[in-house]
C-alpha cells in the first residue's frame, strides 16, 4: 500500500506538490515509541541539539528514542511525513511550507536564514547578473525555490528567463557543471553551495537575501514542521525539541567555531566546508524563530506567484513553541 501510495505523489523539481494525507493520527508516538525526525546532510540546529546532549535529555525525560531518518531533499522527507514514517522535518523552507499548506502538518520554527545562491565559476568574467544574458545557468528544475529566486534575480537586472539559457539538473550536481565549467553560471543551496566555495573552483554571484530578503535582511532558507496529530498528542515533547533548537542556534552563535566541530563530527563534511557555509553567511542563524504572518504571507506570495503554491493554498504555521523557547531562554 505505501509503494502504491508514495507512487501517486505529486511531485515537482524537489517540492512536494501532493494533496494526500495519511490515516487519522498515523505516526503518533506513545511513550518508549521512536521519533523519527526527518533531517537532510546540512548545517541544521538540531545536528548540533544532539552534539549538546539536548536529545538524550529529552529522551530521558518523555521515555522516547529519536531517530534521525536523513534524506537528500525536501520531497522525499514530505512523502515521508505524509506517510506517518516521521513526526516532525527540518527542511528547506519550500518544501516545508508546501507541507504546512498540503498536509496534515504545521511550520513550528524557521531554523536557518539564506542558504541559497547564484554561482559562477571563480575565474568568471561575469561580475553582475545582468552580464547572465545568453548564458548557461543550472537549475534544479521549475518546482523548486531556487527557480523563481532565479527569475526574479534575472528580472531585477532586466533579463527574461528567454534571454539564458536554462540546463536543469540536480542541486548537488551543480557543483560539479560549475567546475567542469558545462555551465556558465548556477543556482543551488546549500551545503552544495559552501561545497562548492570551499572546493575554490567557484564563487558567489548574487545571495538570496539580495534576491528576496524577507526576515532580518535575509532570505528564510530553513524551516522546522510537525504532523499535526503528533503536536496534538505529545505537546510537551514538541516543546522540548523547538526549545533544544532554540539552544542549539543560541550555542552556535556564541561558539561558532566548537559548533563547526560539532556539525563536521555529526554530518560527515570537512570542516572547511562548514565553515565556509558560516563565515561566508551562506547559512545565517537567529533567534527569532517564531513563524510571524507578516514573514509566512510574503514567502507563501512569492511561492505562489511562481506557482509551486496553489492559489488556495494556504500554510499553517504555530509560533507559539518557539515563543515559548525564547522565553524560556531569555529566564
Amino acid at each position: 500500500m505505501l509503494q502504491k501510495f508514495l507512487k501517486t505523489m505529486a511531485v515537482t523539481g524537489g517540492i512536494y506538490a501532493a494533496a494526500a494525507i495519511a490515516g487519522p493520527f498515523a505516526g503518533t508516538a506513545n511513550a518508549t515509541d521512536t521519533i523519527n525526525f526527518g533531517t537532510q546532510p546540512a548545517t541544521m540546529p538540531i545536528y548540533i541539539a544532539k552534539a549538546m546532549g539536548l536529545l538524550a535529555e529529552i529522551e530521558k525525560k518523555h521515555d522516547v528514542k529519536i531517530e534521525f531518518k536523513v534524506f537528500s531533499y525536501g520531497a522525499p522527507e514530505n512523502q515521508a511525513l505524509a506517510a506517518g514514517e516521521l513526526q516532525i522535518a527540518s527542511a528547506g523552507m519550500g518544501p516545508a511550507i508546501v507541507a504546512s499548506a498540503r498536509l496534515p502538518a504545521k511550520l513550528l520554527a524557521i531554523s536557518i536564514l539564506e542558504q541559497t545562491a547564484l554561482m559562477v565559476p571563480a575565474d568568471s568574467p561575469i561580475t553582475s547578473v545582468k552580464e547572465l544574458k545568453g548564458k548557461r545557468i543550472a537549475f534544479p528544475g521549475k518546482g523548486s525555490q531556487q527557480y523563481p529566486l532565479l527569475v526574479k534575480a534575472l528580472a531585477d537586472a532586466g533579463l527574461k528567463v528567454g534571454d539564458v539559457e536554462l540546463f536543469k539538473t540536480k542541486g548537488s550536481d551543480v557543483p560539479t557543471l560549475l567546475a567542469n565549467k558545462s555551465v556558465d553560471a548556477g543556482i543551488t543551496w546549500d551545503p552544495h553551495v559552501s561545497n562548492a566555495l570551499a572546493a575554490g573552483h567557484s564563487k558567489v554571484l548574487i545571495k538570496a537575501e539580495k534576491i528576496l530578503p524577507i526576515k532580518a535582511g535575509h532570505y528564510i532558507g530553513n524551516g522546522v514542521y510537525a504532523r499535526e496529530d503528533f503536536i496534538a498528542a505529545r505537546p510537551e515533547l514538541v516543546q522540548d525539541l523547538i526549545t533544544s533548537i532554540v539552544k542549539a542556534i543560541d550555542f552556535i552563535l556564541k561558539n561558532e567555531d566548537k559548533a563547526i566541530k560539532m556539525w563536521a563530527e555529526q554530518i560527515k563534511f570537512p570542516e572547511k566546508v562548514i565553515t565556509y557555509a558560516l563565515k561566508e553567511g551562506i547559512s545565517v542563524y537567529n533567534l527569532d524563530v517564531a513563524p510571524e504572518a507578516s514573514t509566512i504571507d510574503a514567502y507563501t506570495k512569492f511561492l505562489k506567484d511562481a506557482g509551486i503554491l496553489k492559489p488556495d493554498d494556504n500554510p499553517k504555521y504555530d509560533p507559539s513553541f518557539a515563543k515559548k523557547a525564547l522565553e524560556m531562554m531569555k529566564n
